[in-house]
């Protein structure tokens, strides 16, 4: 009798498993579902017969539309698509913390959307099953996004992880463009130029003239400042290409191709940036960069632009930021020359520059069907739809193309292009999975101003720029420990040899500190990623 209850005991038992693993399985979707396949059209639109809801996870930033689940373009898209996005809008600010919330508790979206995942958990939770596989799934569902990885077959490696898949749809800049793959820019206020009688400097040695003759001017009453930026970084991004450093773009700020041997190099211990901070703190200690630069604030910056104090900078579109009047001053800055022949700009972006803004999640049932809704954006008609927003509200159709409506470029209520369009799409602002299209898009990048300082700066823009790597679990731990500390120590003493806190006769101090902390692991480890990506796992 009591074999019998037992074997009856472990009969329930097995058959809660089978329960609870139907369950699951039920709320995994894992993709061929047979009931959403048959639901689902192939191509065209609607993308499915019957209304379906995906559950959004999206990072939103200060400049989109407050409420995306009430959104001319998307309310528009959904009625073309029969897909009802339920969009849980996250700001940026805490995007990073309610995320990983998200990850760690099992508690899933079916998509993340610009959340800025980042490679290390695309790949982590990828493997683990979480993030959905999209290689089948574009070859199958996404004709446009398949047909440019096939045209760009540089950004489908710079996608694909050392396992050989895909785990997300990344935002692209476009290849094609300068400006788009250019980050910030130099920019030198004419007026103040041509007070000092000079050219638009070439060279290191000219710019330095310039600064010093700039520093005893005065414009509308205002004190010069010479040089600045919203940080020191900024600085830097317009002269490492003057020295010869940072020739792989701003994505890796401490590793670069050596030009005499080829071979990967820390290129913070190299003699170039050595002079490279020799010059810097040339410029620094005698006042020609604002002083508080290591600790300015973005609104100090700004207004001390807006007064038209400024004679030279790197940073964005000055009119967006300092108005028409005072940011029309401002011409193109040139890449300049340095003391070794060296003539490079490089503060440039790999067109994969941020990767993970599309992740289906291992708890969708519609993988394919919510591909095919960010596919339509890939294609000429979608990306009009997404930059422009809708015929007749926000464009018309001319003879020359798609031209925004007067209420957004000359808006009754003083609103910027940008502002305007914000009430009728989600771009700009936020990490949107597409490509940054130069014929739609209404970003500042793409401004006339914008548009004659890259075709200024074109010819010596770097080639080839490194997107960010891949890097194996045990490789990563070891990079956000050592890695993480190097940086925090290059950092350190990067200001300290700028302001003169440190002198530079302790440079092989500072080399020798280097190799301590571990610089060869460090290394050891860019380079295998350096070769993975070489090599286009």
């Amino acid at each position: 009798m009591k074999k019998n209850k037992r074997i009856l005991f472990l009969l329930c038992i097995s058959f809660l498993f089978v329960l609870v693993a139907c369950s699951k399985d039920e709320k995994e979707g894992t993709g061929g579902n047979e009931e959403a396949l048959e639901n689902l059209n192939q191509d065209g639109m609607p993308i499915v017969e019957e209304e379906i809801t995906i559950d959004v996870f999206a990072g939103k930033a200060a400049s989109a539309a407050d409420d995306w689940n009430d959104v001319p373009v998307l309310n528009e898209y959904e009625k073309m698509t029969n897909i009802d996005m339920n969009w849980n809008q996250v700001p940026v600010d805490g995007l990073e913390e309610k995320r990983n919330l998200a990850l760690a508790s099992g508690d899933l979206p079916d998509l993340f959307y610009g959340s800025y995942m980042p490679n290390s958990d695309l790949y982590k939770y990828g493997q683990q099953g979480i993030f959905v596989p999209l290689n089948d799934l574009i070859d199958e569902y996404a004709p446009n996004i398949k047909a440019y990885l096939e045209e760009y077959p540089e950004i489908k490696q710079g996608i694909t992880f050392p396992d050989g898949n895909i785990y997300a749809i990344p935002r692209l800049r476009d290849p094609e463009s300068p400006t788009s793959l250019m980050d910030d820019k130099p920019w030198i206020n004419e007026e103040i130029l041509e007070e000092t009688g000079m050219d638009n400097p070439e060279t290191t040695d000219e710019f330095y003239e310039y600064l010093k003759a700039a520093k005893e001017l005065s414009v509308d009453g205002n004190e010069v400042i010479p040089l600045s930026s919203v940080s020191m970084d900024r600085l830097f991004h317009w002269l490492t290409g003057a020295f010869g450093v940072s020739n792989k773009g701003i994505l890796h700020p401490s590793i670069d191709e050596d030009p005499d041997t080829g071979e990967l190099r820390f290129y913070r211990t190299a003699d170039e940036y050595k002079q490279l901070l020799e010059y810097m703190n040339k410029l620094y200690t005698e006042g020609l960069i604002e002083q508080n630069i290591y600790s300015i604030e973005v609104d100090h910056f700004l207004a001390n632009g807006i007064e038209g104090k400024y004679a030279a900078m790197n940073f964005f579109n000055p009119k967006d930021y300092f108005g028409e009047e005072v940011g029309g001053r401002y011409i193109p800055g040139n890449a300049l020359e340095g003391p070794n022949g060296d003539k490079q700009f490089t503060s440039v972006i790999s067109p994969v520059n941020s990767l993970g803004h599309f992740s289906i999640t291992n708890m969708n049932e519609n993988p394919e069907a919510t591909l095919r809704w960010i596919d339509y954006f890939w294609s000429d008609e979608g990306a009009k739809m997404f930059f422009m927003g809708l015929e007749g509200e926000t464009y018309e159709e001319t003879p020359d193309g798609p031209e925004l409506t007067e209420e957004i470029t000359n808006n009754p209520n003083g609103l910027t292009v940008q502002e305007a369009l914000a009430s009728y799409i989600i771009n700009p602002g936020g990490g949107h999975p597409v490509i940054e299209n130069p014929e739609y898009s209404t970003a500042p990048e793409f401004q006339p101003e914008d548009l004659e300082n890259a075709e200024n700066m074109a010819p010596y823009l770097i080639e080839e720029p490194w997107p960010f790597f891949f890097y194996e679990e045990e490789e990563q731990a070891t990079l956000d420990s050592l890695g993480a500390d190097i940086q925090k120590y290059v950092a350190e003493m990067e200001a300290q040899f700028v302001t003169g806190e440190t002198s530079f006769e302790e440079w092989d101090n500072y080399v020798k500190t280097l190799e301590e902390m571990g610089l060869d692991e460090y290394m050891e480890i860019q380079k295998k990623a350096l070769q993975r990506y070489e090599e286009g796992q």
